[in-house]
């Protein structure tokens, strides 16, 4: 699966569940829903990656839906509602206000369902990418603006050119769900990140630390909330 076990934990068994994952990019973890027997439904706003994660899910006789819009106007193209929604990693730092994420989380979640949400943490955005330095605010200020030197998807890619994000505390999370009657369930911090994604990364598969600062930052955090059910 192209889950991580952080993911994978916080939604449990999906077999026979409707689960739409948000911010899904080129597919794989969308598809790793389906094959665990859930209803998927994936959306992006990158023609290019919908492109690929529908061309997979042929490849693979696969039936998950994808979705080519911005997820903030995903009401325009879909009117269905959830019994899980996912979004992980690298999602919400493209936001530059959580207020219309959170709204949309909460429009396609059914009565009782349940977001299962895990980022890394904004202790590590404040970092400078050796991580020798502190250069950002935990909290939300101006955009981060980066140069991109390449892709996960596509490290041989090269330079992507900028990058505009935005750096939002765990207190600013918790707010712009609960605005929206999302109640926060579960919350758990990680000092390791499921992904190799430092320059400078230390450790074993699914558990990945920066060098010199093992065990001693929080890289990672997970939370599932609940939409009430009606009354």
């Amino acid at each position: 699966t192209a889950l991580s076990a952080i993911e994978l934990e916080m939604l449990g068994e999906v077999r026979g569940k409707s689960v739409l994952h948000l911010q899904c990019h080129f597919g794989l973890g969308t598809l790793s829903l389906a094959r665990l027997g859930a209803v998927a439904t994936g959306v992006d706003f990158s023609g290019v990656a919908i492109e690929n994660a529908r061309r997979l899910n042929k490849q693979l006789g696969m039936d998950a839906l994808f979705v080519e819009c911005d997820v903030n106007r995903l009401e325009e193209h879909l009117k269905t509602e959830f019994d899980l929604v996912l979004a992980s990693f690298g999602v919400i730092g493209w936001h530059a206000d959580l207020a219309p994420w959170a709204r949309t989380v909460s429009q396609f979640l059914r009565p009782g369902g349940r977001l299962c949400f895990a980022e890394f943490h904004p202790v590590l955005w404040m970092l400078s990418d050796d991580h020798t330095r502190l250069l950002h605010s935990y909290f939300r200020t101006e955009a981060i603006v980066e140069e991109n030197a390449g892709s996960y998807a596509d490290p041989a890619a090269g330079a992507l050119g900028t990058a505009y994000c935005w750096n939002h505390s765990l207190g600013e999370v918790f707010a712009a769900l609960e605005s929206h009657g999302l109640l926060v369930r579960d919350f758990k911090e990680y000092d390791f990140s499921p992904f190799p994604c430092f320059q400078d990364a230390t450790g074993t598969e699914g558990r990945h630390y920066i060098k010199g600062h093992e065990h001693k930052l929080p890289l990672a955090y997970s939370l599932t909330a609940c939409k009430p059910e009606d009354e």
